[in-house]
């Protein structure tokens, strides 16, 4: 069964991403930075995994095209070609104009963006191809705010990605989507990361005909 790869596989969202996927039965490969959160992450979701479905981790860092490819190239090797793509790296910090270099605004955009450019562009021709595919990205800052310059231009990034995916991919049948977080993530709050995956699953489950291109969860 072809399945889904979650980019930025931290103990919120990502992993509560995998396992609602996995949950499905879905085969889900998990990216992530560090050894340590791959392997933490890869142990959390096999508990979680219904019928004994494959689990495996890659470690990349998502500003890194070359291992980035390698870890996905290594994780379709192992379970085949996805069916889901999730980018949820993000770098989120506060910021505001004028603080940060152009150095460091160009290390939040490779963040932010450029990673889940990157992946999309290494695995949707593949979809595209078989006619079927979803690429998720988490968004957030539904509006823009002074505060987090960095963040909120990467976030309007994120959304202007989907759009152009869909616009290359859509025609092919692959779904472009992004998940607009606009708070802080917690379990146990209104912005619990279990309540927020079920956004993930629902936009890959959508018919065709009611694709949804953006979802907001305000809380």
């Amino acid at each position: 069964m072809p399945g889904a790869v979650i980019i930025g596989a931290g103990p919120g969202i990502g992993q509560a991403v995998a396992r609602r996927f996995a949950r499905e039965g879905l085969p889900v490969g998990l990216v992530a930075r560090s050894d340590g959160t791959v392997k933490a992450a890869v142990e959390a979701v096999r508990k979680a995994a219904t019928g004994g479905a494959a689990v495996v981790g890659r470690t990349a860092d998502s500003t890194d095209e070359t291992s980035l490819r390698a870890a996905l190239d290594d994780v379709a090797q192992e379970l085949g070609p996805p069916d889901v793509l999730v980018h949820n790296a993000a770098l989120v910090r506060p910021d505001a104009i004028g603080e940060l270099s152009a150095r460091e605004h160009l290390e939040a955009w490779a963040v932010n963006v450029v990673g889940a450019l990157t992946a999309a562009a290494h695995v949707a021709p593949g979809m595209a191809a078989r006619g079927r595919g979803t690429v998720l990205v988490t968004g957030g800052m539904p509006e823009p705010k002074p505060e987090y310059v960095s963040l909120s231009l990467g976030k309007a990034g994120v959304r202007t990605l989907v759009t152009l995916l869909d616009g290359t991919y859509g025609a092919s049948g692959v779904h472009a989507a992004s998940v607009t977080v606009a708070g802080p993530v917690a379990p146990g709050t209104a912005f619990d990361p279990d309540v927020i995956a079920e956004h993930y699953w629902r936009l890959h489950a959508q018919p065709r005909d009611a694709w949804e291109h953006e979802v907001v969860h305000s809380g």
